[in-house]
């Protein structure tokens, strides 16, 4: 069943992305799916989106930690390659880019995952605090391709103010 955020956000999909249903694409735990219109091996590239709530005291790289372990649990082989922060103290974010081996449909699969995690704090209670995550997931082959666009979606995501 597809997750709801627990804060709401806007953002631009760039040309050549449609969105899709998370139940509908076997992506039960997002929030919202968009998929790349050129798929390369018969695999489509896709961004995801899902966050939580996170009143604990993780850092963006426990959480980044813990993201790649739910990874390893579903049997898959993972690589990180790259992690970085980004943003700033007020709008804190992380980078990581993931090698995944895995079976995707039964058949194995070699993906990119690049994921980035972006913090958003209640000023009047910082430990009032909502962790976004954003994952653009390619084959090795396409991830070039495909990495401006996500580049180009992140810069656009900003909480939606009601």
């Amino acid at each position: 069943m597809a997750t709801t955020l627990p804060v709401p956000i806007e953002f631009e999909l760039p040309d050549g992305w449609r969105a899709a249903p998370p139940d509908k694409v076997d992506a039960p735990g997002a929030a919202f799916v968009a998929l790349y219109a050129q798929p390369d091996a018969d695999f489509t590239a896709n961004i995801t989106i899902d966050g939580d709530y996170r009143p604990d005291s993780a850092t963006l790289p426990e959480i980044a930690d813990g993201s790649v372990e739910r990874l390893r649990e579903t049997g898959a082989s993972v690589v990180l390659t790259d992690r970085r922060e980004m943003g700033s103290a007020e709008a804190p974010g992380l980078l990581q880019k993931l090698a995944v081996a895995t079976r995707v449909g039964g058949t194995p699969r070699e993906v990119v995952q690049t994921q980035v995690y972006l913090s958003l704090l209640d000023r009047a209670d910082p430990h009032n605090r909502v962790v976004i995550r954003l994952v653009l997931t390619s084959t090795a082959l396409q991830h070039p391709v495909v990495l401006g666009d996500f580049e180009d979606f992140v810069r656009t995501v900003r909480p939606r103010i009601e």
